[in-house]
């Protein structure tokens, strides 16, 4: 679907040519096109047409021709083969349409270091700095692993337990911070109105990696996400990882897992835990948004813990979601394409985006910039990342070959049902993952 925004009522009560001041001049420019292709996702289309509108109100003689679609990766794949890119892309390098993770593998994509050193849009310091602490330089923005930045971070958001902030204040429950603490707390609330402590997305058990990712850190260090990541030999066997893998079959064998859990969808047993059924979740602040019609307790209130650690003075990892920009070596406007990078990290930009997705873009002051266009739940669910001894943690693997059938998160996280109705050891559990790992690097090296 190929679309010129036409103005409308929906853009802000503002003069762009005199709120946004661009660090390029085109004003001067003989007119020029940018071409972007945008993934429309759960956020609709409303926040681009007017990033788009926005756009060519404060760059005299710029034109946007932008695509937004569901399948945008399938549109663009075709073109991109034809040496047609466009000059920017918003997809994720996790699509299972494997565009990024092409590009990516190709060496496809322009180095963006500059955009990042260089002045942010409002020029009062660099878009380095603006940025959350540790995205810039995880495997999501520089997926060579030298630093080098080829993809930028778009809306990022903290993932961890979702309980009911009224529940636990009415009865005077503290949040776990070590899983002792978690584990006792399912004793209180047992006895408390009979909830079970634990529910998860059982037939989509991908959630649950929002626990998996801050456990594995907590008892490994980050550096072990790295090693798994590039599916190490012996990075997911090991002592550390075993142990963190023991704590969630341990929700099931003390019986604090919600009965019926494996059988439920997303929508499922986020209903059954809103209506007080378990005390924690797995999930991330999206989820008031999508159940905001599901029925729930009374003076239901969402809240974010951070997963427990072993010792609570330990570093809680908070594992944070982060999509991805992007602009193709081969961009026939490339310097245009930079410019609304920066452009799309101005204090307007991510208001809107606020606005109109309830999310926030992954910059050190999106909280505070965007604070009257959040609900109270999701802005304080994101000052998880002000508690102390709070760290982002972010988890992407390496591509595998075109020809390579394993999926890695489908071989670490589908065995989860079998090892929660006791059919697995978390022994074979990770033994299996071994194996696959060790199938990823024989394709690997067979691909060379």
């Amino acid at each position: 679907m190929k679309k010129r925004f036409v103005a409308s009522a929906m853009i802000l009560a503002m003069s762009a040519a005199t709120v946004l001041s661009p660090l390029t001049a085109f004003a001067d420019a003989e007119e020029q096109e940018l071409n972007i292709a945008i993934f429309q996702g759960g956020y609709g289309d409303a926040y681009w047409n007017q990033m788009v509108e926005l756009f060519e109100e404060s760059h005299e003689g710029v034109k946007v021709n932008m695509t937004i679609s569901p399948t945008i990766g399938d549109i663009i794949r075709p073109q991109i083969v034809a040496g047609n890119v466009p000059d920017f892309i918003c997809l994720n390098d996790g699509g299972e349409d494997g565009v990024i993770l092409s590009l990516i593998k190709e060496h496809a994509l322009l180095n963006l270091n500059d955009v990042f050193d260089g002045e942010n849009y409002a020029g009062t310091g660099t878009l380095r700095d603006d940025i959350t602490d540790g995205i810039l330089a995880s495997s999501k923005c520089a997926p060579y692993g030298d630093g080098d930045i080829y993809l930028a971070p778009f809306n990022s958001g903290p993932q961890g337990l979702i309980y009911n902030k009224t529940f636990f204040d009415e009865n005077n429950l503290e949040v776990p911070k070590t899983w002792d603490e978690f584990f006792a707390l399912g004793d209180t609330v047992k006895d408390i109105d009979g909830r079970s402590l634990f529910t998860y997305q059982g037939i989509y058990p991908g959630y649950m990696e929002e626990m998996l990712w801050p456990a594995i850190a907590n008892e490994c260090g980050e550096e072990a996400l790295t090693k798994i990541a590039n599916y190490e030999e012996g990075s997911f066997n090991n002592e550390g990882v075993l142990k963190a893998l023991t704590h969630i079959k341990e929700i099931a064998d003390k019986g604090y897992l919600l009965e019926g859990t494996v059988g439920m969808n997303h929508t499922e047993s986020q209903t059954e835990m809103m209506l007080g059924k378990a005390a924690f979740i797995t999930n991330g602040t999206w989820m008031e948004n999508e159940m905001q019609d599901a029925p729930r307790e009374d003076r239901f209130e969402f809240a974010m813990a951070p997963i427990p650690t072993e010792n609570a003075d330990d570093v809680h990892y908070v594992f944070d979601s982060c999509e991805q920009f992007s602009i193709p070596a081969a961009a026939k406007n490339q310097e245009l394409a930079k410019e609304f990078l920066r452009f799309l990290y101005s204090d307007e930009s991510v208001s809107a985006f606020a606005e109109a997705s309830g999310a926030l873009y992954a910059t050190k002051s999106a909280r505070e910039v965007a604070k009257d266009k959040l609900s109270t739940a999701i802005y304080n669910m994101y000052g998880i990342y002000d508690e102390a001894n709070a760290s982002s943690l972010i988890m992407s693997f390496s591509a595998v070959p075109a020809d390579c059938k394993i999926n890695p998160k489908d071989e670490i996280f589908n065995p989860i049902t079998s090892v929660m109705n006791d059919e697995m050891t978390v022994e074979e559990w990770a033994q299996n993952v071994e194996d696959a790992f060790a199938q990823i690097r024989a394709d690997q090296e067979a691909a060379k």
